[in-house]
């Protein structure tokens, strides 16, 4: 079975054909490109950074390594702090995005511009949103870092493979040349002997290949560190697709409970009905007090207990009385099912989206019955308006108080419905009462 190709240098290096693949090669362009890239974001940032280089040298030429005077000192210090904190940030901006480019020599993956886009235009805007924004910042230091530390690196790494091609050309050189060759390191004259130092050579250029994807490798991945913070368009792209992948969920759910619904009341509850009538005709027809007669009582009973406990089933998953009459009709209705007494203040001008009536109306049923269960109240209220935008439902009582969300309960569950049509649910509910469920649901008139 294949394999699949690695992506990045990191990942060829612990491939065991690394020396056999286009990696070794691409690892070497990024890392000749090293000095040319230097070329261009390194003079800027040594501008930037002379005030510093002047101080250490002053310190240097001090006796005993004093500090200079100190007013000297406290300009340099003062220049080269401004200078590096308010223009350094921007003079690395060129360098980074040079090295996001170049770092695609040894990295197959994506690597998006980590900047994010000014909040207004302008150009002060820009300075601003380049500013604060992290991804400068690094930018900036990941330079640095390669300017100190990778620079050096690549240096050695390019001297240990001259040194392997010299040794591996050895028995051209003695062919050409003749005589008694010297390659610094090793001195052999006669082409038998030059086999040996060619065969040395050898193993470094594959030590120096390792070497070289290495350092090109943890370069890289440097570079990468810049790109922490993602995009902020990207991030907002993808979270307004799940809110609208969410609210597409939201409605084909409802769809779905209204279909089941539909199907239950007009298919079983139907059958439920006629054999209730059918089963009380034909008791009609038995002699009273026959035991016949006695067993279809019970079945036309047992009938009318199971169309009472599917009418309940249907009214939970989506009453009919929400699909015609909206909340003005369906949540007086569930005040006057409670077993507690309870009071519906309703008022709405308009009919609301159909899956914020049915999150309103599953928050003031699931209030309701911790009402009934839990609470020991003596009375509810529910209370439903419009405050602008924003549907706002209050279901309060005078219980016992001390309820709490959580635990994965129906208070849990609303929180999380009504967070999937961007509302919240608020609970009040201090020991001793009283208790103040508000549900804020955004319903902006379309």
């Amino acid at each position: 079975m294949s394999r699949t190709p690695p992506r990045s240098l990191l990942r060829a290096l612990a491939r065991p054909r690394f020396l056999l693949s286009p990696w070794p090669l691409r690892a070497l362009l990024y890392a000749a490109a090293t000095p040319v890239a230097a070329l261009l974001w390194g003079p800027p940032l040594l501008l930037l950074a002379l005030p510093w280089l002047l101080l250490i040298a002053a310190v240097a030429d001090s006796p005993q390594g004093s500090l200079p005077p100190p007013g000297p000192t406290v300009l340099l210090i003062a220049v080269g702090t401004a200078l590096l904190a308010g223009i350094g940030p921007f003079a690395a901006l060129p360098g980074a995005a040079l090295e996001r480019l170049r770092v695609r020599l040894i990295d197959d993956r994506p690597l998006p511009a980590p900047h994010r886009a000014p909040r207004r235009p302008g150009l002060g805007a820009w300075i601003a949103a380049r500013y604060t924004e992290g991804a400068t910042w690094r930018g900036m230091a990941v330079l640095a870092l390669s300017a100190l530390l990778f620079l050096p690196l690549t240096a050695g790494v390019g001297m240990l493979l001259v040194i392997g091609a010299a040794l591996v050309a050895a028995p051209v050189i003695v062919a050409v040349d003749g005589g008694t060759v010297n390659l610094g390191v090793w001195e052999f004259d006669g082409l038998a002997h030059a086999w040996i130092p060619a065969l040395a050579g050898v193993a470094v250029l594959a030590a120096g290949a390792y070497a070289c994807g290495a350092t090109a490798a943890a370069q890289g991945e440097l570079v990468r560190f810049m790109q922490r913070d993602r995009p902020e368009e990207t991030l907002r792209a993808e979270l307004t697709e799940v809110t609208r992948s969410r609210a597409r969920l939201v409605d084909a759910f409802e769809a779905e409970r209204r279909r089941i619904e539909r199907d239950l009341h007009d298919g079983a509850q139907q059958r439920l009905v006629a054999l209730s009538v059918k089963l009380g005709l034909a008791r009609l027809d038995l002699p009273e007090g026959s035991a016949a007669r006695q067993s279809l009582a019970e079945a036309q009973e047992q009938a009318k207990s199971a169309l009472v406990e599917l009418r309940e089933l249907v009214r939970g998953i989506h009453p009919q009385v929400l699909t015609d009459r909206g909340l003005p009709g369906a949540l007086p209705e569930l005040a006057d099912r409670c077993a507690v007494p309870a009071e519906a203040d309703v008022a709405l001008d308009r009919r609301l989206p159909a899956h914020i009536e049915a999150t309103a109306y599953f928050a003031v049923a699931e209030a309701l019955a911790n009402t009934a269960k839990h609470s020991g109240a003596g009375g509810a209220w529910v209370h439903a308006r419009l405050e602008g935008p924003t549907l706002v439902v209050e279901v309060a009582d005078d219980g016992r108080g001390g309820a709490r969300a959580g635990g994965g309960g129906g208070l849990t569950g609303l929180a999380d419905r009504a967070a999937v049509a961007d509302g919240r649910i608020l609970l009040s509910s201090p020991p001793g009462g009283p208790t103040l469920l508000r549900v804020e649901l955004p319903c902006p008139q379309r």
